[in-house]
């Protein structure tokens, strides 16, 4: 053997600042796809002229897959290299190609004989490779820098919840460069059933985006694979975190690796988003979180959600829903498998929900195919186009089992469609991505190419008209729902209305009656009745779920009125604050101080009170737990010290829960100075 090369520089930090992989790892060579990058080999002597070079890249725990770096003369649209020699060493810069698979690769330099004997072949040097939404022939190609900064390299997100007429949000901690994210992502990838299966075909496929999409998408739920969350909709939660607990998805992540890829427990929508935007951001696909309010989940695909009321107004059977809102995120590619058109932003919903060829997955579907009614188009069309313009049908079930239609809400899905903005902590709404605006002439003509039947607004309104007011409540309160009863007719007419309050979660699981009142009104002509309701805290904590919903019906029935009449409100009570400070300066590996302040504000104590922090770049997930009982008006104060590990903006949370109150969520900014080193003259 020559004993020539003794020793490889990977040149990482100079390559993973060129490839914008700097906050993944400072040590480890990370690069992405179609963008060159260099190492140098270092040489006991100069390399003899009768020798060459050559480059292998090994890809698979097995070696499955084994590439040949080309010479430049012969490249193409492959691999390859150029070197330049000075003394003892050789300079090596590699290419790329712009569809290159991504992963973690193996690179062995061997020195050959003009006869093609390997003379000496260096141990594997490992780097990983990502997708490069800054290369233009890469399919996650995004032109707008401003967009990249969001979708790709921000770790701090925000999640819209709540009710269409009540946005709520809470801060998400993506974390995706956190320390071995990245390493967690692969093993996502790893676990898929398609990479145990047959992992060199699994593997070769992770040059598209699409495939790799729509594997996470599947992974991040753990329905029928080695996924990693499983999903729960209503308590008990005791095996497991609550899914309102959770404040980002590194602890997920790093749970599910360390328990040997077994399901962490639990989560909801908003959490099977935020992990599957972990994921995707960190390997190189821009993406964003969207939040679609009154989303419909329509099982039996007939573009209506059907609701079965029983004549206690109490819903039975039937497995369609709607729910108050629903996450998924939208990853920005080509699609080269589809007609023009399709490029650009695509839903996929990692949220457990149907079937999609056999696997719990979704998308990726064109937004554009979506708003112009395409559903032939994959992934998922039809699914996706009913959560966001599915019509509302409630049916009164007889108890001869007689169907009474008596309300068709034709407007009332897929609702302020919203995403964190780019430009801050703001709300962008993307509504008018998906569909064109509600009673349109052109949102007809989609309706019909789409297969939906449209109705003509023939038939003449109702003399008699309901409406539901209420104040925004803060959960602990007492209030009030006013139902308004207006006669638009020539003559006074007699009703009897019924008023009733439900607990429900966001996804419309009925937890039960908080309050019902039934009243006989007279309202006359031209006039408007009203009716109030108050609900007791007392009455509706005994039911009401985490989410503090509360939906109220209020029905009527008039003689001489056709159908019953028949609306609904979802009233979302608002949480106590949980103030956030950080005083001083933050300096990297430098100790500060958080404090957490919050009060009591409901009549009872709070037990088993515990604060949860993390901040992606400040410190891991942490837990403190409160001593004792929170009396009623009680002001508890924390502290916590930690030292912060990354420079930059950062964003620190914390969620507060107990017995009682729970999801109530805190957040401050940390601008986290470098430390400078100071040397003596």
């Amino acid at each position: 053997m020559l004993g020539l090369i003794t020793n490889v520089d990977l040149r990482s930090h100079e390559n993973n600042l060129a490839h914008r992989t700097r906050e993944i790892d400072r040590e480890r060579l990370i690069v992405r796809r179609g963008q060159p990058f260099s190492i140098t080999l270092q040489c006991s002597d100069s390399l003899p002229s009768e020798h060459h070079l050559e480059l292998v890249l090994h890809l698979g725990k097995k070696d499955e897959v084994v590439i040949k770096v080309q010479k430049e003369s012969e490249a193409g649209e492959k691999w390859w290299f150029n070197q330049q020699g000075a003394q003892d060493e050789i300079l090596l810069t590699l290419h790329s190609p712009a569809d290159a698979i991504i992963g973690q690769y193996r690179l062995a330099a061997l020195i050959v004989s003009p006869d093609g004997h390997i003379l000496e072949e260096t141990d594997k040097i490992g780097f990983h490779l990502l997708f490069n939404p800054w290369c233009k022939d890469d399919d996650v190609y995004l032109p707008d820098e401003s967009l990249l900064q969001e979708y790709i390299m921000n770790e701090d997100g925000v999640i819209y919840m709540g009710a269409e007429n009540n946005i709520k949000s809470i801060p998400w901690n993506y974390g995706q460069f956190e320390d071995y994210v990245m390493d967690i992502c692969f093993e996502v990838l790893d676990n898929s059933k398609d990479a145990l299966r047959n992992s060199q075909m699994d593997i070769e496929k992770r040059s598209d985006p699409i495939y790799v999409g729509r594997t996470i998408t599947a992974m991040v739920n753990a329905n029928g694979d080695r996924g990693v969350l499983a999903g729960r909709w209503s308590e008990p939660y005791s095996d497991g975190v609550a899914p309102y607990r959770w404040t980002g998805s590194v602890p997920i992540l790093q749970q599910w690796s360390k328990t040997g890829v077994r399901a962490v427990k639990y989560g909801q929508c908003w959490v099977f988003a935020g992990v599957a935007c972990t994921v995707l951001r960190c390997l190189g696909i821009p993406t964003r979180l969207i939040t679609n309010f009154a989303s419909a989940h329509d099982v039996d695909g007939n573009l209506s959600v059907d609701f079965l009321l029983n004549e206690k107004l109490e819903s039975i059977g039937g497995r369609d829903s709607s729910w108050n809102f629903h996450c998924w995120v939208e990853s920005w590619m080509t699609r080269d498998d589809l007609p023009k058109g399709n490029d650009g932003w695509q839903v996929l919903d990692p949220t457990p929900q149907e079937l999609s060829d056999g696997e719990f997955c979704c998308g990726p579907c064109p937004v554009t195919a979506i708003k112009e009614g395409n559903l032939r188009v994959k992934y998922d069309a039809p699914f996706v186009f009913a959560e966001v313009n599915a019509d509302i049908v409630y049916w009164m079930v007889k108890p001869d089992g007689q169907r009474q239609k008596i309300k068709v809400n034709e407007s009332g899905v897929g609702m302020n469609i919203s995403t964190k903005s780019v430009y801050g902590n703001r709300r962008e709404d993307v509504t008018l991505q998906y569909k064109y605006p509600e009673g349109s002439k052109k949102e007809r003509e989609v309706f019909e190419k789409a297969g939906r039947r449209v109705s003509d607004d023939s038939t003449e309104p109702a003399k008699l008209q309901l409406s539901i007011k209420h104040a925004k409540p803060v959960f602990g309160t007492d209030f009030d729902v006013i139902v308004e009863v207006k006669n638009e007719g020539s003559e006074d007419a007699n009703a009897e209305l019924t008023i009733l309050a439900i607990a429900v979660t966001y996804n419309s699981l009925n937890r039960g009656e908080c309050q019902r009142q039934t009243t006989s009104v007279t309202v006359p002509a031209n006039q408007t009745h009203k009716e109030v309701m108050r609900l007791h805290y007392n009455d509706y904590v005994k039911c009401v779920s985490e989410h503090n919903l509360i939906r109220v019906k209020a029905f009527l029935e008039a003689p001489g009125e056709s159908e019953p009449i028949m609306t609904m409100a979802n009233i979302t009570m608002s949480k106590p604050s949980l103030f956030v400070e950080v005083p001083g300066k933050a300096v990297v590996s430098e100790q500060v101080t958080a404090h957490i302040f919050f009060t009591n504000p409901l009549p009872f104590p709070l037990k088993g009170g515990v604060f949860t922090v993390e901040g992606a770049g400040l410190l891991s997930a942490s837990e403190i737990r409160v001593d004792g009982d929170i009396s009623p008006g009680q002001k508890v104060s924390v502290k916590l010290s930690f030292k912060p590990m990354r420079a930059g903006v950062r964003k620190l949370l914390v969620d507060f829960d107990s017995d009682r109150l729970k999801d109530v969520k805190g957040v401050t900014t940390v601008v986290v100075r470098k430390r400078f080193m100071f040397s003596g003259f």
